[in-house]
């Protein structure tokens, strides 16, 4: 059976599972959101290298929702351990190829890398910290996989990406992102692996650190909603609360906070 990725993904199948990932977001979070300025410019013609702390398991949902709906025009593919692979086959069809651990497994990385940016129109993304991080650790920490391949590809676009799923006023979290910059790869050659490595790191805090702080800040207008999901605490609760705001006339709003709850519908409502 063929290992190449670009041979094995199928454009059904990742629409199909994006639209899967995003009822699961809508169930498992009170909204996904977008810090402003919103997404990245990537001029066409360009592959695209998207590289991203890891927090949770939770990433790729949120990778491949965004890669069937903001850049479905771009086929999009990620590293993943290779046990789970074994595990679960059908995720080759959606973009995923193994990653082995060891010099072996990170030359077949690059290898299947390269062989997928050769298309200017594909996009990789990469958790680049290689393992679940908490988003306050610092420094960050980056495997040294992404450095070589930034060195190797320099007609590529180079993106960080900060993600975090922090609690707000409601009992489900919130899962916020913010992009970076692109860069051009092509402005680190004749640079050696360990500066790239320290350039890459250090841009992806800083993304991180703003991102931290949209966070503390809790307010919606921050923020482009991309998904709204559930709020409120249900069952008996919520009757009670719904019958109270009845008896006084008032309309009922399920969210725990009724001022973030209607900053939310309407960010989500505005074009």
């Amino acid at each position: 059976m063929t290992d190449d990725p670009v041979a094995l993904r199928s454009r059904l199948l990742c629409w199909f599972f994006g639209g899967v990932m995003a009822r699961r977001l809508r169930r498992g979070f009170h909204a996904v959101r977008l810090a402003r300025p919103g997404w990245p410019v990537l001029p066409p013609g360009r592959p695209v290298i998207v590289y991203l702390n890891h927090p949770s398991w939770w990433d790729p949902a949120l990778l491949i929702v965004m890669g069937t709906t903001r850049f479905r025009k771009r086929p999009g593919y990620g590293p993943i351990d290779a046990e789970m692979l074994r595990r679960y086959r059908f995720m080759r069809r959606i973009g995923l190829f193994g990653l082995e651990p060891g010099r072996a497994g990170a030359v077949a990385f690059l290898r299947k890398a390269e062989q997928i940016l050769a298309d200017p129109h594909a996009m990789l993304w990469i958790t680049a910290e290689g393992a679940f991080t908490d988003p306050r650790r610092r420094p960050v920490s980056l495997r040294p996989g992404i450095a070589h391949l930034v060195r190797r590809m320099p007609s590529a676009l180079v993106v960080p990406l900060a993600v975090e799923y922090p609690f707000w006023d409601e009992r489900t979290p919130e899962a916020l992102m913010r992009f970076g910059e692109p860069m051009d790869a092509a402005i680190f050659a004749g640079l050696a692996v360990p500066e790239i490595a320290a350039e890459l790191e250090e841009r992806l805090e800083t993304v991180m650190d703003q991102l931290a702080l949209d966070a503390q800040s809790r307010e919606p207008a921050r923020f482009l909603s991309l998904i709204e999901g559930t709020v409120g605490i249900g069952g008996v609760y919520d009757l009670w609360r719904r019958m109270r705001a009845l008896a006084r006339g008032q309309s009922f709003s399920p969210a725990h906070g009724d001022g973030q709850g209607r900053a939310v519908r309407q960010e989500v409502k505005r074009p």
